[in-house]
């Protein structure tokens, strides 16, 4: 079994509108509903290689429980902790050229009974998981060291932890070495505190995540592809250009194709092609957290791995 984490989901409302602009009265022509949040599109292409997947977090009010009846017909299994505020929405507007307008809702406020009940359920969770997956930002009322929290309680119980969030929350989760990061060059900056202007700088930035104790750095680079760091070396994953729809949720689907190929135990380059696919094959759906299983094969034949062996010094 998979595990993935969502402190902050969301139900997310898509709007398909002719000629979008602000100001005017529109009539929408298609609304759809989806269970949002970085975790919950994780899980929803996770459940789209038919692998068994649980996710958890909190959800409250008529939007989360909207979004647990969306899991149960997704064959998702799910064990989120009740709390008092209501789930957030997220509104995307699509205008007739495809360009996305996102109106995000601020996030509920989280007790602190409603947070040790999490601890609870999520030590009993992961007993039956074998990789564990964090995505997303913290809501109002949770302490940033709550991922140090989860990574630890997965490490005493040897499960793989992988982290994927900013700021505070992401540097103090690197402290309790996580399995796998995954983070951009901005957040990177962040943490190393200095700009990075050149490859070399890229790399001295992941072996200071990797000192660590992570195993695995995962950098996107937007259209260019990834880089990915492990066992000595880094690779340079190169994907083809495509016609993108919306690329809410590459990264996400990214992170499943990854989670999935490893707990398949692949081979780690074909686990890169396969990750690096389903993030692209997600650009090319109008939802987050979807891809189209055969069209994610196809794009894996133009996928194009570059190993590298990381040098002792720069």
């Amino acid at each position: 079994m998979i595990l993935t984490v969502t402190l902050n989901p969301s139900l997310d409302r898509r709007y398909f509108i002719q000629g979008f602009e602000k100001g005017k009265v529109y009539r929408a022509e298609d609304v759809q509903y989806t269970p949002g949040g970085k975790g919950l599109n994780v899980a929803k292409v996770i459940r789209s290689f038919n692998e068994p997947v649980m996710a958890t977090g909190f959800l409250g009010g008529r939007n989360g429980r909207h979004v647990e009846e969306m899991l149960d017909d997704m064959g998702i299994y799910h064990n989120f902790i009740p709390i008092k505020g209501e789930t957030r929405s997220s509104l995307t507007i699509f205008s007739d050229d495809g360009s996305p307008t996102e109106v995000l809702e601020e996030s509920p406020s989280i007790s602190g009974e409603e947070v040790l009940e999490l601890y609870k359920v999520y030590r009993e969770l992961i007993r039956d998981s074998k990789i564990i997956c964090a995505s997303g930002s913290i809501p109002q009322g949770l302490p940033t060291d709550i991922y140090r929290d989860l990574i630890i309680m997965a490490n005493e119980q040897d499960k793989k932890f992988f982290l994927d969030t900013k700021g505070e929350a992401l540097k103090i989760g690197i402290e309790a070495s996580p399995f796998l990061v995954k983070l951009n060059r901005d957040e990177l900056e962040g943490l190393i505190g200095c700009m990075l202007t050149s490859q070399e700088d890229i790399i001295r930035g992941a072996r200071y995540i990797l000192e660590n104790g992570v195993k695995i750095v995962i950098i996107p680079l937007r259209k260019a592809g990834y880089m990915v760091f492990y066992d000595g070396y880094f690779y340079k994953v190169k994907v083809p250009n495509i016609k993108m729809i919306n690329s809410v949720g590459s990264e996400d689907s990214m992170m499943a194709g990854f989670v999935v190929s490893l707990l398949r135990n692949y081979d780690f380059e074909y686990l890169l092609k396969v990750a690096a696919a389903c993030g692209i094959a997600n650009a090319m759906e109008a939802e987050a957290g979807k891809v189209d299983m055969h069209n994610m094969k196809k794009i894996m034949n133009d996928v194009d791995i570059e190993k590298i062996k990381i040098r002792s010094k720069f």
